[in-house]
């Protein structure tokens, strides 16, 4: 990887094309393909693309509630490469190479609607107190045979359509299974930078989780997680395999989740969640704290879509109330207490088809206000989650913390494009539903 897509175009004379991407609120890469020539001037001039492209519905289409798109004009803001981000794509079928987006606000600053830019604002103001946020991420997923799929039968049918048909929680073996894969994928992610930790086989069947390593910048971090997902499943298709980081493809398997492994440092790079040797610290007490009681409001950026809602079940590793827990894997919030550069919070309510971004975002800014109001979690704190999208909805609709953290401007447009598919959802009448009343009722 190269400090600039111009460098990296230079520096490899084969490449054919590039794909300039940003990211909706879903997490959905949006851009276009650009020939060599045309890459070659997009460090110096940027590229436009409408303003709209981040107030997508899941489907893809504009919303009107959003205000960036109808009655606007539908403008164009000016995009600029992200440093580091151009690499190669080696699952492409010819010489392509990536590069993310960030765009520009009409003024030339942040644009409220990229996901990037209300990470980066709540980033700033830890750094304005002089603390680094240090993050990571664990993100599950499926592997499934295509040519196995049956859409029509119900999905707890005992399908053949998984790409392994057992459940192997840990199984070595399992991962023999695709080696092959897991080699390219490991290749791609050296070769992006993308700081891949461990693999290794999850609870369901063809179910499997790549740790990423936690760096000192919560921006990279979930850019690091945005890139992941597209190595996996760019290689798997390259494999003949679908990889899907839905939350819940499958009503008996296990759901997927993306775990956010969070500290803090001090200027002089110094562990803050560490007090005496294994006890936590006051400050992530208070940052536990506020984790723990904005849980619920934050709830749709972690839960953003329909299907998000079936992770959460009792006696599962998806909690269904927020509260916390040393070494605690059921609890919302898991404290993992050891050596100070170790010592951090794990936030596990975030769904795998979550906007890391958005997730992450949330994640520090509950924990800043934590912090700032001198909370303190030794106190009784647990409270449900709204584990129903709608109640979620509501939740970050009526939240002034989340209009203080985030913005009122991205609240009302996130609100908006999770309103439009929450109603879209309920026109379309599902075959379980036929299949129970449409002759009995």
């Amino acid at each position: 990887m190269t400090a600039s897509l111009t460098e990296l175009l230079l520096a490899n004379p084969e490449i054919e094309r590039v794909e300039a991407f940003l990211l909706d609120v879903n997490g959905i890469a949006r851009g276009k393909w650009l020939p060599r020539a045309k890459a070659l001037e997009l460090d110096s001039k940027g590229l436009p693309m409408p303003r709209s492209a981040h107030a997508l519905d899941i489907w893809g289409c504009d919303v009107e509630a959003a205000g960036l798109a109808f009655g606007t004009g539908d403008p164009d803001g000016i995009c600029r490469p992200v440093h580091g981000s151009a690499a190669l794509m080696p699952w492409a079928a010819r010489p392509t190479a990536q590069v993310l987006l960030q765009m520009e606000g009409a003024n030339g600053g942040p644009f409220h609607g990229d996901p990037r830019a209300v990470l980066q604002a709540v980033a700033g103001r830890f750094a304005d107190r002089g603390l680094a946020t240090v993050v990571a991420t664990e993100l599950e997923f499926y592997l499934f045979d295509p040519a196995k799929r049956e859409p029509t039968r119900p999905p707890n049918s005992g399908s053949t359509r998984w790409a392994c048909a057992r459940d192997q929680v840990l199984s070595v073996d399992a991962l023999r299974q695709h080696e092959a894969l897991f080699d390219e994928i490991a290749e791609s992610c050296a070769l992006q930078q993308v700081p891949a930790e461990t693999i290794l086989r999850e609870n369901g069947a063809g179910q499997y989780e790549i740790n990423l390593t936690h760096v000192a910048d919560a921006c990279l971090a979930a850019d690091h997680a945005i890139l992941l997902k597209r190595i996996v499943k760019g290689t798997a298709r390259k494999h003949g395999l679908l990889a899907s980081f839905m939350a819940k493809p499958d009503g008996a398997r296990a759901g997927s989740g993306m775990h956010i492994h969070c500290s803090l440092r001090g200027q002089d790079s110094t562990p803050l969640f560490a007090g005496q040797p294994g006890i936590a610290s006051k400050l992530l007490m208070g940052a536990v704290a506020g984790l723990v009681v904005r849980l619920p409001e934050m709830m749709l950026l972690l839960a953003p879509h329909a299907n998000s809602y079936r992770r959460f079940r009792p006696h599962s590793h998806a909690p269904t109330c927020a509260d916390w827990g040393i070494d605690n894997r059921s609890a919302a919030v898991r404290l993992i207490l050891g050596e100070p550069s170790a010592t951090r919070l794990e936030q596990r309510v975030a769904g795998a088809d979550s906007n890391p971004h958005l997730a992450v975002a949330a994640t520090l800014a509950a924990m800043l206000d934590g912090i700032d109001a001198g909370n303190d979690a030794t106190e009784d704190l647990a409270r449900p989650l709204p584990t129903e999208w709608g109640a979620a909805i509501s939740a970050f609709e009526a939240s002034d913390f989340i209009a203080s953290s985030l913005g009122a401007q991205f609240q009302q447009l996130f609100a908006a494009c999770k309103r439009q598919d929450f109603d879209k959802m309920l026109s379309r009448v599902t075959d379980v539903e036929l299949d129970t009343g449409l002759e009995l009722l």
